[in-house]
């Protein structure tokens, strides 16, 4: 690998955004593919009032490689609350008028990321306007919300099935030295971009270190009850094999049996809740220069 590699960050919302974080401390260059299939909120209004894919987590991922004095940056994450704009992220509102200059959507949030100063590169999982349809024993669900609320998915997929992720996706994970899927919600998150049809054919072509960052506890009602095992299983489940499973040190979940090589690190923050960027871009940093096949640490 490279001395600074190239990292390619995969999910969605708070749990890439932090992964982004931590992958400005070691990486050489950093692509975010983000998934656009949440139908909530203020991304779920303007995807009904626009018929834009849902820009929330693209903001999210912008913000956070935004270099630290940008302003526009900050604004951003304002969000109103009063009157008509009441629960729009303002920088939901300058993607959508991006999008709409510029004439496309990964032309849109470039134009956003050069105005931030990002130090990387942010991609949506497709261009299209997708839905999120869960797969559990007794059918289907539909919509990342109702989803989020049922703890019976198995698998999710999107629609319409032609979506496509944009050449540049594909061009990064090919190119990439590391990929890093997770944290975030299971499967409104992370599955949500990886069904994307294409997203998971390049993650299985490529030769790049597969690193799967798990979530530091299960969440309620999505993955109740999960082990490390599980999250796993749920990656196998879509067609995706990684390298190595980062967990925390501290006991917020089972491990299980996963069959492949778990590394424990201290990676929570202060609070517990969420993964400290500097933890974890030290535990990433630690495995980038390592190839695949020697990696055998299990703790």
């Amino acid at each position: 690998m490279t001395a600074r590699p190239n990292v390619v960050a995969l999910g969605g919302g708070h749990g890439t955004a932090v992964t982004l974080r931590a992958a400005r401390h070691y990486a050489g260059s950093i692509t975010a593919i983000v998934s656009v299939a949440d139908d909530g909120g203020s991304s779920g209004r303007l995807r009904d009032l626009l018929g834009v894919p849902a820009l929330g987590d693209l903001r999210k991922c912008l913000v956070a490689l935004a270099d630290d004095s940008s302003l526009l940056a900050k604004a951003m994450e304002h969000r109103y609350d009063k009157g008509e704009l009441a629960g729009h992220a303002l920088g939901n509102l300058i993607l959508a008028g991006l999008i709409d200059a510029s004439g496309g959507l990964v032309e849109g949030i470039a134009e956003a990321a050069r105005l931030v100063g990002a130090a990387g590169t942010v991609l949506p999982a497709t261009e299209q306007e997708v839905e999120l349809v869960g797969v559990d024993p007794l059918g289907t669900t539909v919509g990342q919300v109702a989803i989020m609320a049922s703890s019976t998915i198995s698998t999710v997929t999107v629609t319409p099935h032609s979506s496509t992720p944009p050449a540049a996706a594909v061009d990064a994970i090919a190119q990439a030295d590391q990929i890093v899927i997770g944290p975030g919600s299971l499967y409104t998150s992370v599955l949500a971009t990886l069904a994307v049809p294409g997203i998971a054919h390049a993650l299985s072509a490529t030769t790049a270190q597969k690193v799967y960052v798990c979530n530091l506890a299960p969440q309620e009602p999505e993955t109740r009850d999960y082990s490390v095992e599980d999250h796993v299983a749920a990656l196998k489940r879509h067609g995706i094999d990684v390298d190595l499973v980062l967990i925390d040190s501290s006991p917020g979940m089972a491990i299980g049996a996963p069959m492949v090589s778990v590394v424990a690190r201290a990676l929570a923050g202060s609070n517990g809740l969420v993964h400290d960027p500097d933890r974890l871009a030290a535990a990433l940093d630690e495995f980038a220069t390592i190839a695949p096949p020697s990696m055998r640490e299990i703790q």
